[in-house]
């Protein structure tokens, strides 16, 4: 014999069923930010330009707030990078995944990040990935050695910090 649910019991199920999200990180420029990261992560620089196209022949969108990127339009104060493996949504080119979005935010960054991302080459490849960032763009910071692990801390090129381990 089962006992009925009461009806928190549902709301409680429902409230921790997973959620869709992403990571926003405020940025002076996200259109670099994201070419930086796509490439540091092998993510893909989503491609809003239907979208963008939409929303200017609409009139939803001021011209000013778009630019080309590569010949296609584009958000100026967005952009965002997405897993390749992950879901695109159709006329948009949002990922539906595993997914970074770069927003411009006026005020320079201030302080130690909150959150940063660890990337994980695995240690036999750490060296190199820390060259590899290096060169696009990243700076090194530290070499962090403790009882649990070693790990390379860089910025990227708006000075956030970043982890490899």
């Amino acid at each position: 014999m089962t006992t009925p649910r009461t009806d928190s019991q549902d709301h409680a199920r429902q409230a921790a069923a997973p959620v869709h999200w992403k990571v926003v990180i405020d940025a002076a420029d996200p259109l670099a930010q994201a070419e930086f990261w796509g490439a540091a992560l092998g993510y893909v620089v989503e491609d809003h330009s239907t979208l963008v196209e939409g929303l200017l022949a609409a009139g939803a969108l001021p011209e000013e707030q778009t630019v080309r990127v590569r010949g296609r339009a584009a958000f100026r104060d967005l952009a965002a990078v997405r897993h390749p493996e992950d879901p695109v949504q159709e006329g948009t080119g949002t990922g539906l995944g595993r997914r970074l979005l770069f927003q411009r935010v006026p005020e320079p960054k201030q302080g130690k990040n909150r959150l940063h991302l660890d990337l994980h080459p695995g240690p036999e490849k750490r060296e190199a990935e820390v060259v590899r960032l290096t060169e696009l763009g990243a700076a090194f910071v530290r070499r962090v050695e403790e009882p649990q692990g070693t790990h390379v801390v860089l910025r990227d090129p708006e000075g956030n910090e970043l982890c490899v381990a």
